[in-house]
């Protein structure tokens, strides 16, 4: 990416990206994996989604913005008319949508939610216990939908 912004002479990813196209291997396959029928998704859009609710309006806005709704751990599929995503650390963005892609990110960011939670108990800070639970509660949640582990898949192992 930093090759292709220095020929574009862009001095942002986003602005290179917006030539990128649909057709771009790695796009496509996250496109696909989100918003294709059948795809295995989780999240409070997922329903949607599934059930094929996007008018032709938001999926024209998805197919040409795809790209720029990645998150940390899923893609937020807020549309502009809905103003500024409300994506937080506690999980709880309405539009996040999340594929088995993510799993080690979620797994990995549930290990340090559940890390934190310890500390914050042995501190005796309670609120932040809450925080750190809820949190971690969410993040199982999405594994679940997904039918993925919550632990790294190779820890037996060891």
């Amino acid at each position: 990416m930093q090759n292709i912004m220095k020929i574009l002479g862009h001095a942002s990813p986003g602005m290179s990206m917006t030539y990128t196209h649909i057709s771009d291997p790695s796009v496509l396959a996250g496109y696909q994996a989100v918003l294709q029928p059948g795809a295995v998704i989780a999240g409070p859009l997922a329903e949607t989604l599934r059930a094929g609710q996007l008018d032709q309006d938001a999926l024209d806005w998805l197919q040409t913005n795809f790209y720029k709704t990645e998150l940390e751990l899923g893609r937020c599929l807020r549309l502009p008319q809905e103003g500024p995503c409300e994506y937080d650390p506690y999980l709880t963005c309405a539009k996040l949508v999340t594929t088995a892609q993510y799993a080690p990110r979620l797994r990995d960011r549930l290990c340090v939610e559940e890390q934190l939670a310890v500390d914050a108990e042995n501190r005796g800070w309670g609120r932040e216990v809450e925080r750190h639970e809820r949190t971690a509660d969410r993040l199982r949640a999405l594994l679940d939908d997904l039918g993925e582990p919550h632990e790294v898949p190779w820890a037996d192992e060891e």
